[in-house]
């Protein structure tokens, strides 16, 4: 409907709708509690050392990019499921790129991680 009028109600209608999503997420995925802990230890390390603003911009945008992922990858899954719950080489592959990709952004966090984070630790060993 491209005359419908903006509406506060519906906008924060959309907000629920993904709050459902993210319980959904950390509900059916374990993968979600792994990038959940990750996170409290970023979190915990930024505060605990040295981390520039800059620093924490940037952890800030990988964890998104690992979340956004994790949260592209289930809901492609889920829809795959959806249509067949049967094994099919080519719903296989679809699902496998998604977790490629959510592979891709984890090892870049990891490797993110280690630029800012390694330097800080080895200076107090």
């Amino acid at each position: 409907m491209p005359n419908k009028k903006f509406s506060w109600r519906e906008r924060g209608n959309s907000f629920g709708f993904a709050w459902q999503g993210i319980k959904a997420l950390f509900r059916t995925e374990h993968n979600a509690w792994i990038h959940g802990g990750l996170t409290v230890v970023v979190v915990f390390l930024s505060l605990l050392l040295d981390v520039s603003r800059t620093e924490v911009c940037i952890l800030v945008l990988t964890m998104a990019f690992v979340w956004a992922a994790e949260i592209f990858n289930t809901a492609l899954e889920k829809a795959m499921d959806f249509i067949s719950l049967e094994k099919h080489p080519q719903i296989g592959l679809v699902k496998d790129l998604a977790a490629a990709a959510v592979l891709v952004s984890a090892v870049a966090a990891f490797v993110v991680g280690l630029i800012i984070f390694l330097p800080k630790l080895l200076h107090y060993v």
